[in-house]
């Protein structure tokens, strides 16, 4: 059944409310990182135009032949994978263990009081954001196996070769973004959209780095700002430790990481019914589709610190460089102040 009773010892009254356990749901869309395409029944493709270099010397009469700069179209695809959840529990469990929510009258759930179908529903709502959360970052697809529902940003960005692949033998983070910062391309260095995408223990790492530095030690009661040479950093749920990626993030189209699913809201959209007409069960179910993509890998840049890195053979190097190790300033500690505003006194 789904409602497991472990260790219960009643007595008596109870608390009216019940407790839950907390979880951090799909940040990458709460957070507006990642652009979500309603309405995708089968397959959508995301356009792509880019254009090669066109300025050339003056000519009185300019041929064909000196045509310069050529538009590139292509497009990136996203084909939603059918997935579901379904689990079966008996109403009845409730009877034996809390007596303020005792059905009344027929054993049926619809006569459970709202507040235990209202949690019910809420625990798995939160749960299927979380395991949802999970997939969009970390996803593999296969035929078989429950766990392997969609290809997630990382997964499609491994793939891509125009990614640029950071490397940096640093243990520090700020050695590490000082990397990925040295290898972000000019078009983007300056965009308003411009993330950096780390897991919540990587940023405490890079906290108590400025909070420990010498000579500027920050005040241990508060947090850090969360951004690195005015880049913005973005610490998202179940996203791995040891990755750095830096790209533009946006709930529109000027962002780079995109979703595709069914209905804006499937994950909120659960049918509750009896298992079957002579059945005392009842069963939650959800169906959805979704997928993930990125726009264009060369706007992406990537450092995985990873024993096992996804991301193995770098394609390509920030231009005018030549080295595939980016080189990592020898003194990081001598920073201003003012280059690390402190937080407003949250906790961590």
């Amino acid at each position: 059944m789904a409602i497991v009773v472990r260790g219960t010892s009643y007595s008596g009254e109870v608390l009216e409310n019940i407790l839950t356990v907390a979880t951090t749901g799909n940040e990458l869309v709460s957070k507006g990182l990642i652009m979500v395409i309603p309405g995708v029944e089968k397959a959508i493709s995301v356009p792509r135009l880019k254009s090669g270099k066109m300025l050339q010397k003056r000519k009185e009469d300019p041929q064909k032949a000196d045509a310069k700069g050529d538009f590139e179209y292509s497009e990136k695809k996203l084909t939603p994978r059918d997935f579901m959840a379904f689990t079966v529990f008996n109403p009845r469990t409730f009877e034996n263990i809390w007596r303020p929510f005792q059905p009344k009258g027929n054993l049926v759930f619809s006569e459970l009081p709202p507040e235990v179908q209202n949690k019910l529903l809420d625990v798995m709502s939160k749960q299927l954001r979380f395991e949802l959360g999970w997939h969009y970052i970390n996803g593999t697809y296969a035929e078989e196996g429950d766990d392997n529902l969609m290809d997630g940003i990382i997964t499609q960005a491994a793939k891509d070769k125009d990614c640029i692949i950071v490397e940096c033998e640093s243990k520090s983070m700020i050695d590490r973004l000082y990397a990925v910062l040295g290898s972000m391309p000019e078009a983007i260095l300056e965009h308003p959209n411009l993330r950096i995408l780390m897991s919540k223990k990587d940023f405490q790492k890079y906290d108590k780095e400025l909070t420990e530095r010498e000579h500027k030690n920050s005040d241990e009661t508060k947090i850090n700002g969360k951004s690195f040479k005015g880049v913005k950093i973005e610490t998202v749920a179940s996203w791995p430790s040891d990755v750095l990626m830096a790209t533009l993030c946006s709930p529109d189209v000027d962002g780079n990481l995109f979703a595709a699913v069914n209905l804006q809201d499937d994950e909120s959209v659960i049918q509750i019914d009896k298992l079957s007409n002579a059945s005392e069960l009842y069963f939650f179910k959800l169906l959805m589709k979704a997928d993930t993509n990125i726009g264009f890998g060369e706007e992406i840049v990537v450092l995985d610190g990873r024993e096992d890195p996804a991301f193995k053979n770098p394609a390509g190097v920030p231009e005018g460089t030549s080295e595939k190790v980016v080189p990592v300033p020898e003194d990081v500690t001598d920073l201003s102040d003012d280059e690390f505003p402190e937080g407003d006194g949250e906790q961590a």
